[in-house]
C-alpha cells in the first residue's frame, strides 16, 4: 500500500503524543511530595490548638511556629512574620483574610504572579500562592489601589491582601518552595 502525506502526518503526530505523555508522566512522577499540599507537623488536635503567644508584645512570633526561613501566618490574628534563619523575624504585618482560611499545617509557595485580577475583581500584585481549599486557591496579595469595601462574605477568595510596602517584602521572601507556616 503506498504511503500518503496523510498516513506520515498521521505517524510523526501519534509519535509526539505518545513522547509528550511519557515526558508528562516523568515529570509528575519526579514532582516532590510536598510541593503545594499541607503536611502538618504534629497531630490535628496540636496544629488546631493556638500556638503560644507573649501577651506582652502580641507581635511577637508565636512559639510553636515551626523551624527556619519561613512564612508564619496566623488565621486568628490576621498577622504574618517572615522569619529568617535562626528564627529572626524580618517583618511582621496585619493582613486582610479572604472568606477562606487554609488550615493549620505546612505548606510551601507553589506560584507566583507578578500583576493578575483577584477573584473579587480587584487588580493585584505580588501574588504568593501556597494552598487550596477545596477550589479555592489562597495566597498573598497586594491591592494596586486601596480597597474599598471588604471581601463580600458569600463569594469564596482565598486572598489574603497585605500593603503594598508589606506585599513587596513578602514578594522578595516568599520565593518557590519557601516554607509557609499557617497557626491559629
Amino acid at each position: 500500500m503506498p504511503s500518503t502525506s496523510a498516513g506520515i502526518v498521521t505517524g510523526l503526530t501519534t509519535a509526539a503524543l505518545v513522547a509528550v505523555g511519557v515526558l508528562a508522566y516523568q515529570a509528575s512522577a519526579n514532582v516532590p511530595p510536598a510541593l503545594g499540599r499541607a503536611h502538618t507537623s504534629a497531630t490535628p488536635e496540636v496544629a488546631a490548638a493556638k500556638a503560644p503567644r507573649d501577651t506582652r508584645h502580641p507581635a511577637a512570633l508565636p512559639g510553636d511556629s515551626g523551624t527556619g526561613e519561613r512564612v508564619v501566618y496566623s488565621v486568628d490574628d490576621d498577622r504574618v512574620w517572615l522569619v529568617a534563619a535562626g528564627d529572626k523575624v524580618t517583618r511582621t504585618f496585619q493582613v486582610t483574610p479572604g472568606t477562606v482560611d487554609p488550615a493549620p499545617g505546612s505548606y510551601w509557595v507553589t506560584s507566583r504572579s507578578n500583576t493578575v485580577t483577584g477573584t473579587d475583581g480587584t487588580p493585584i500584585e505580588h501574588v504568593v500562592r501556597f494552598a487550596t481549599a477545596g477550589n479555592v486557591t489562597i495566597g498573598f496579595s497586594a491591592a494596586v489601589a486601596m480597597p474599598t469595601a471588604p471581601p463580600d462574605p458569600t463569594v469564596k477568595t482565598g486572598g489574603i491582601r497585605e500593603t503594598r510596602p508589606d506585599g513587596n517584602a513578602m514578594w522578595t521572601f516568599a520565593t518557590i518552595g519557601r516554607k509557609v507556616i499557617v497557626i491559629r
